[in-house]
C-alpha cells in the first residue's frame, strides 16, 4: 500500500528512538562473514544520505549483487526523503539508525558507503574496518593529510577492501584517455592541469547560529568536531565552506580533478613543493575558505596546476585549445600535443596544429560500485580502480594547497605564485585567473588575495620541514572520537 510522507516521518524517528535507547538489533541478525564470496550478495549500509548518500543508495539498489540492507544519518529526515525517493514503489525498506557506532556493531552488513560530511570520513572508515567491514568513501576521502595515510596503513594491515568515490575511475572513456596520455603519443606529459569552474554562491551573513532540523542529533553530526553549532543560515551542505567539517572547493569538488591530474602524470607519492594564492573573494559571508584558489604543485620532473574559481566565468576559458570552454575538467600537456577531459566520462586528444588524435567516451556511476563490489569479492585491493591509497593521494593535494593558503599573507592583486611561475602554463592559467578576479570586480581591500606559504614536503614522511604546516596535517579529535591509529 503507498506510504506517506507522514508515515515515513514517523518511521524513523521511532527508529532513530529504539537505536538511541541502546536496542540491540543483533539478535535476529545472521552470523558475521569476513567478506562477501563469489556468489554472496554483498550486504551494504550508506551512512549519510542527506547529499551525495542518496546517489550512493540509488546505485546500490541498483547494482545486482549488493542488497541494500541499512542506513544510518544522525538526521531522520534525510532518511524520510531517501524513502519518499525511492521506496514507495513496494520494495523493502532498509533498516534505520542514528548512530554509526550501532550501525557498525552489526554483523550482517559487509560493507558500508560513506557520504557523511568530511570530517567524519577518516574516522568512520577506519572504525568501520576495525568492524570488519570493507569500505566505499567519497571524496576526499580524509579531512587531513594525515588521515588518509592512516586509513592506508589499517586497510593493508586488516586486508580490507577501501575504495574513494571518484567515479570517472571507472568510466571507460576516461581510463582510454588516460592510457593514450601515458601511452607516449603526445611526448613527455610533465604539466597536468586540473579545472574547477563551478559557480558557488555567497552562504550569506547572519549572527546566529544554524537552525539544526528536527529529531537531528547535532553531537553525531560534529563527531570529531568541535560541538559547536555554526554560525550561517543553514546547517546542511554549507559546512563544505567552514574549515572545521570541510575542505573548500580544492577539497570538494576538485579531488576528482586533481585524482585525474595525478594519474595522467603517474605521479605515486605527493610533490615536493606547494603553494596556493586565492581567497574567500567578492563574498562577506560565514564562510572562511577560499572560493578562489590557484595551486602550484611540483615534483623534481612535473607540474600539477590546480584552478578553482567559485565566482561566476563570465567569459569563456579555452587556453586557446581546439576542445572549446572549459568547467571543470582537465588537461594534460605533452611536448607534442595535448589531451583534455572535459567530464568525467570523456576526453579527446590533438597535436600543436589542432588535429585531433583521438577521442573517447562512455561510462557510468555504477561501473565505480561495481568494481568496488568486484574487489570485494577477489580479496585483492589491486583490482580497485581507486585504492585507498591512491585516493589519499589525491585527496592530500588538496590539503596540502590549503594548508599553504592557510598559512599565507594578504599581497596585492597580481602578485605570481612563488613557485614555477615563470613556466608557461603556469603563467598562462595565473594571467586567465587574474582576468577572472578582474571581471568579477573583487574589493581587495575587503576580501583580500593571500599568497600562502610555500611548503616543502618530504615525499616519504609526508611531513613538511614547516613545523607549522605539520599541525595542521592532523587535528584535534574531540574525545570519543579519535582517529584510531596504527
Amino acid at each position: 500500500m503507498p506510504l506517506h510522507r507522514r508515515d515515513f516521518v514517523s518511521s524513523a524517528l521511532s527508529m532513530a528512538a529504539t537505536s538511541l535507547a541502546g536496542i540491540d538489533a543483533r539478535a535476529a541478525a545472521p552470523e558475521a562473514r569476513s567478506g562477501a564470496g563469489p556468489n554472496d550478495r554483498l550486504r551494504v549500509a550508506v551512512i549519510g544520505v542527506n547529499g551525495q548518500g542518496q546517489k550512493h543508495a540509488q546505485e546500490w539498489l541498483a547494482n545486482p549483487e549488493s542488497d541494500l540492507v541499512a542506513v544510518c544519518d544522525c538526521d531522520p529526515n534525510a532518511f524520510v526523503r531517501l524513502c519518499e525517493e525511492h521506496f514507495q514503489d513496494g520494495r523493502r525498506v532498509p533498516e534505520f539508525t542514528t548512530d554509526v557506532r550501532r550501525l557498525l556493531d552489526r554483523r550482517d552488513i559487509d560493507a558500508v558507503s560513506i557520504a557523511t560530511p568530511n570530517h567524519w570520513h577518516a574516522v568512520m572508515a577506519v572504525w568501520a574496518m576495525q568492524a570488519g567491514k570493507d569500505v566505499y568513501v567519497e571524496k576526499p576521502c580524509s579531512y587531513t593529510v594525515e588521515e588518509g595515510r592512516v586509513m592506508t596503513q589499517w586497510a593493508r594491515k586488516l586486508g580490507r577492501i577501501c575504495q574513494m568515490g571518484v567515479q570517472s575511475r571507472s568510466m571507460t572513456g576516461m581510463r582510454q584517455t588516460i592510457d593514450f596520455v601515458k601511452s607516449g603519443k603526445l611526448g613527455p606529459v610533465k604539466v597536468a592541469h586540473a579545472l574547477c569552474y563551478k559557480r558557488r554562491k555567497s552562504i550569506g551573513l547572519v549572527d546566529t547560529p544554524a537552525p539544526i532540523p528536527p529529531g537531528m542529533n547535532f553531537d553525531l553530526w560534529a563527531g570529531p568536531a568541535p560541538a559547536v553549532v555554526p554560525t550561517r543560515e543553514k546547517l546542511h551542505y554549507d559546512w563544505h565552506w567552514n574549515h572545521v567539517t570541510g575542505n573548500g572547493d580544492l577539497g570538494n569538488q576538485n579531488p576528482h580533478e586533481l585524482d585525474k591530474a595525478r594519474w595522467g602524470l603517474g605521479k605515486q607519492e605527493l610533490p615536493r613543493r606547494v603553494v596556493s594564492l586565492g581567497g574567500r573573494l567578492g563574498y562577506v559571508d560565514n564562510g572562511d575558505v577560499a572560493n578562489s584558489q590557484l595551486t602550484i604543485f611540483q615534483w623534481d620532473d612535473a607540474l600539477l596546476i590546480s584552478d578553482v574559481r567559485g565566482l561566476e566565468i563570465k567569459t569563456p576559458v579555452t587556453f586557446g585549445l581546439a576542445a572549446g570552454p572549459l568547467g571543470v575538467a582537465n588537461i594534460w600537456w605533452g611536448t607534442e600535443g595535448y589531451a583534455v577531459a572535459p567530464n568525467y566520462t570523456s576526453g579527446a586528444a590533438f597535436d600543436y596544429d589542432g588535429k585531433q588524435l583521438g577521442a573517447w567516451s562512455g561510462g557510468t556511476y555504477q561501473a565505480h560500485f561495481a568494481n568496488f563490489v568486484a574487489a570485494v569479492k577477489s580479496r585483492r585491493h589491486q583490482d580497485l580502480h581507486l585504492d585507498i591509497e591512491d585516493g589519499h593521494l589525491s585527496s592530500a593535494l588538496a590539503h596540502l594547497g590549503n594548508v599553504s593558503w592557510a598559512l599565507g599573507k594578504p599581497v596585492e592583486p597580481g602578485t605570481p605564485p612563488t613557485l614555477a611561475a615563470d613556466e608557461k602554463h603556469v603563467r598562462q592559467t595565473f594571467e586567465s585567473f587574474t582576468a577572472h578576479l578582474r571581471e568579477n570586480e573583487i574589493d581587495f581591500q575587503t576580501t583580500p588575495l593571500r599568497m600562502g606559504r610555500t611548503l616543502t614536503i618530504d615525499p616519504q614522511t609526508e611531513r613538511s620541514t614547516d613545523p607549522e604546516a605539520n599541525r595542521l596535517f592532523t587535528r584535534e579529535y574531540r574525545t570519543g572520537y579519535e582517529l584510531p591509529r596504527v
